[in-house]
């Protein structure tokens, strides 16, 4: 092998390694970007599908100006939700709502897939009042091993006069991993509880991810740098 060969070969490796680099760097970039367009215009297009047939064909702006425009059933969708709101806030449409529980309640099947949606979606738009409070750890499933939890609220009612205790006692809430909406409800002295300073949010994240998205260089103020495309040669 000559001397001219063997500083060449490196030289290449080098360069392959910095393209490499470069396009790691570039998908950290472009992947969440492009996934949450993707995103977007799926579920845009998917409302639109479901919307659009119910639209009469005069209040359609493709009959003006000839053009398809995606998310137009979006619109006309955010629009009928709030006149529904907006009525069933009134006098009429509170009675017309019961009128409509009522039959409802009635009917078997019905019944019971109307109070699980109705209750899912009075959970996902509840107010901050009926939120969790803090994040938290607990000792679960044995002492020494702690597990990440929500603070619902204190405890109430028979729970709270029935359980044998000389301190307040909490509500928790834990969540499995990558699923929070499936956990445990918990009653702990306070205690017992390790309150974090972390948001909900991010614990939230931190649960789903299984420990992959670890929100403490946000909270220090630090984010982690993209990966830098070594210069070697």
């Amino acid at each position: 092998m000559t001397p001219q060969e063997e500083i060449t070969i490196p030289r290449k490796r080098g360069r392959f390694g910095a393209l490499r680099n470069n396009f790691l760097a570039g998908v950290v970039v472009i992947a969440p970007i492009g996934l949450t367009v993707w995103l977007i215009w799926t579920v845009v297009g998917w409302i639109d599908g479901w919307v659009l047939p119910f639209v009469p064909a005069q209040l359609m702006p493709e009959q003006y100006i000839g053009i398809n425009l995606r998310g137009v059933g979006v619109v006309f969708f955010l629009l009928f939700t709030v006149f529904v709101g907006w009525l069933a806030k009134g006098l009429v449409g509170r009675s017309f709502l019961r009128w409509g529980e009522h039959l409802v309640s009635r009917t078997p099947i019905v019944r019971s897939i109307y109070n699980a949606v109705k209750q899912i979606a009075e959970t996902v738009f509840a107010q901050s009042d009926t939120s969790f409070d803090k994040a938290c750890m607990i000792e679960h499933p044995r002492k020494g091993v702690y597990a990440i939890a929500f603070i619902s609220t204190t405890a109430k009612g028979e729970v709270d006069q029935k359980l044998p205790h000389d301190e307040e006692i909490v509500t928790v809430f834990m969540p499995t991993t990558p699923n929070p909406t499936s956990g445990f409800l918990l009653f702990l002295p306070r205690s017992d509880i390790i309150e974090l300073d972390m948001s909900v949010e991010d614990a939230a994240k931190l649960v789903i991810s299984a420990g992959l998205v670890y929100p403490n260089d946000q909270v220090n103020g630090t984010v982690e740098p993209l990966p830098v495309a070594a210069n070697d040669g």
